[in-house]
């Protein structure tokens, strides 16, 4: 199974600047990218060579092609398939390109129309789709990367115009579709107002989906639409913001079918389920190996009073055919799970015996008495739970289980120390009984799903804190006078950058003490110079634009480049990533 993606894509703060990029390079963290050899580069918009979407010949394009898509004030009412190949070394790109105050291009699906040229089946399930097309001839797309596009308003009622005439959308419909394909990239897109907001079906080979917005999505009344409806071989989501869903909609949040799945370094909030982790209906997915091993850490899961179901996450199957369904472990550690539901709050149900979940590291929180909170639903499977921090007075279950819960030694409370639970801070404070009360993680997983980020409001990153000893929950607690990369200075200036990744302009803006006037410097992966901006101060704000190109005036290849923010008592990173 071809493994997903772990680019390096955050902030970078407080390392010498030189001695941070070795090690990440070492660790191949930071990947070497090399400009295509030869491609064609489509510029969409208004007074652009291409005035819409459907004027670029989606049927032809080669690897290391890329459209880009520029910002205007009215949306894009265009659909159209991707039914093209690039490779590793020349993907092929979508990138909108957004406004100077960071607004994306809207890709609306209302009254939308596609090119001519194209014709493809299943036009009702998506407003931009992936695979499945008569013209492109059919094949198998791969290495594609959708970014930095608004994405909106695929269902019903609403119609568009395809091969068939005036025809609604399916209830089942989707931002983006992805029928089959291999090795696809969604990042930083916003998916709304769809039946769903992501869906992928079974013939798709890793994909990533990173930094993105997905929420609002759903059919009234019903339960089989979600903000993300995914079955592949292979998907990783990171660092993704997943919110409510439309009022009276019944899906949930992040459900998925996959072989080999991650979610790590997410905010998932709201949904009947926050997680519905469920069984695949194809036999490549349900007889690889990777299906019997599901990894869920770093994330931030919230359930609000009232909304659907009173579990967080379901693992195992829901077909009813239980020869299929996940089976071996969810490894679930160092998740943040806050619940102010004023009833009942379950944390797991596993669907059947054969199911089993490692709970370590996990902060799980309700402002309801602490015998409201249990871990395991009426069914079977075992948990085991091993230096989690639990409300006291938790219970087993709710009702009679067939289930076992194993305590191995947990943190118990009334108040875990969040920086401030109204407003949704659940950073830690010194005084928290969950830190360096971590412990080690099961030695099969150890190695390369230890947590190294932390998610940070909203859609964005910055390294976990290594002082030597996890704190329990999605936050590392890190000392103000943290120095030499132990972790961010919370009383020093931070640096915020939008959108990032980005195809060209990049705002930056400076939060904390930073002294006016202070220097903001771009530079390569290679510790190179690459140009020094000026501020903009806006009230009590430094914001700086950089619009993607050198001293020179030349626009820099894609790639990994770093921000340094100087005039403080330390030097502060961020990095950000352009692509082209």
């Amino acid at each position: 199974m071809a493994k997903a993606s772990t680019e390096l894509v955050g902030n970078v703060m407080n390392w010498p600047f030189r001695a941070a990029l070795i090690p990440l390079f070492v660790a191949g963290l930071l990947p070497i990218v090399s400009e295509p050899a030869s491609a064609t580069t489509f510029e969409v918009g208004d007074g652009q060579p291409y005035p819409e979407i459907g004027d670029v010949p989606w049927e032809g394009l080669l690897p290391g092609d890329t459209v880009r898509i520029h910002h205007r004030a009215t949306p894009y009412r265009e659909k159209w398939v991707i039914c093209r190949a690039g490779t590793e070394a020349e993907p092929i790109v979508i990138s909108g390109v957004p406004s100077p105050s960071g607004d994306l291009p809207v890709i609306e699906g209302i009254d939308a129309t596609t090119r001519e040229e194209l014709n493809y089946w299943n036009e009702s399930r998506g407003v931009i789709k992936i695979g499945g097309a008569n013209n492109p001839p059919d094949t198998m797309p791969a290495h594609i990367v959708i970014e930095n596009l608004e994405i909106r308003s695929g269902r019903p009622p609403y119609t568009f115009t395809g091969r068939d005439g005036l025809t609604s959308y399916a209830s089942n419909s989707a931002a983006i579709y992805i029928e089959k394909g291999e090795h696809l990239r969604i990042r930083n897109c916003v998916l709304w107002d769809c039946g769903n907001g992501l869906f992928c079906g079974s013939a798709t080979t890793d994909l990533v989906v990173e930094y993105n917005h997905i929420h609002t999505n759903g059919i009234e009344g019903s339960i089989y639409e979600h903000n993300n409806y995914t079955e592949a071989l292979g998907v990783l989501f990171q660092f993704n913001r997943f919110g409510p869903l439309r009022d009276g909609c019944l899906g949930n949040n992040l459900k998925d079918r996959s072989a080999g799945a991650v979610v790590r370094y997410n905010w998932i909030e709201s949904g009947n389920r926050q997680l519905d982790l469920v069984d695949s209906g194809d036999p490549d997915l349900y007889n690889d190996p990777s299906y019997a091993q599901t990894l869920v850490y770093g994330n931030v899961l919230i359930e609000p009073d009232g909304a659907g179901n009173s579990q967080i996450i379901h693992y195992g199957g829901d077909s009813g055919d239980t020869s299929r369904y996940r089976g071996g472990t969810l490894y679930l550690h160092n998740n943040t799970v806050v619940s102010t539901r004023s009833g009942n709050t379950t944390l797991l149900r596993l669907s059947s015996a054969s199911e089993n979940c490692d709970a370590r590291n996990n902060l799980v929180y309700v402002t309801a008495a602490g015998s409201r909170l249990a871990i395991l639903a009426e069914s079977g499977g075992t948990v085991d739970l091993q230096n989690n921090w639990l409300k006291s007075g938790w219970v087993t279950s709710h009702g009679s289980t067939s289930g076992q819960v194993f305590d191995l030694g947990n943190v118990e409370g009334s108040d875990p120390g969040f920086t401030d639970l109204n407003m949704q801070e659940f950073t830690l404070l010194e005084t928290s009984s969950c830190v360096d009360a971590g412990g080690g993680l099961a030695s099969e997983i150890a190695t390369e799903h230890t947590p190294v980020f932390e998610y940070v409001r909203h859609s964005m990153s910055q390294p976990r804190p290594a002082d030597g000893s996890l704190d329990i929950g999605a936050f590392e607690y890190a000392l103000p006078s943290s120095v030499d990369g132990a972790g961010p200075d919370r009383n020093q200036a931070q640096i915020l950058a939008y959108p990032n990744p980005s195809s060209d302009r990049v705002t930056f803006e400076a939060q904390g003490p930073a002294s006016p006037g202070s220097s903001l410097s771009i530079y390569g992966a290679n510790g190179r110079l690459v140009k020094q901006l000026s501020t903009s101060r806006a009230t009590d704000v430094e914001r700086w634009t950089w619009d993607g190109t050198d001293v020179f005036g030349r626009a820099v290849p894609r790639g990994i480049y770093f921000a340094r923010l100087d005039g403080a008592e330390a030097a502060t990173l961020r990095s950000v990533v352009i692509v082209r």
